[in-house]
């Protein structure tokens, strides 16, 4: 998902979508641990998804204290 696409929801879409982005990683990290999935590359983008929706969500917090 790009940052623009999330800067349309509100936070609690943002903060729904980062929990579940970081139990796509729990579960993508368990998996290559336990050597059942050899796509690296999604890990990788989840990672960059969870700091993107991070990112937007601290823009939003800063501007609505200003």
């Amino acid at each position: 998902m790009k940052a623009n696409e999330m800067r349309a929801k509100n936070m609690d879409e943002l903060r729904k979508e980062l929990k579940d982005l970081l139990r796509a990683q729990f579960s993508l990290r368990m998996q290559l641990a336990t050597q059942q999935t050899n796509k690296t590359h999604e890990l990788r983008s989840v990672r960059r998804d969870i700091a993107r929706v991070r990112t937007v969500l601290h823009d939003m917090k800063l501007k609505a204290e200003a």
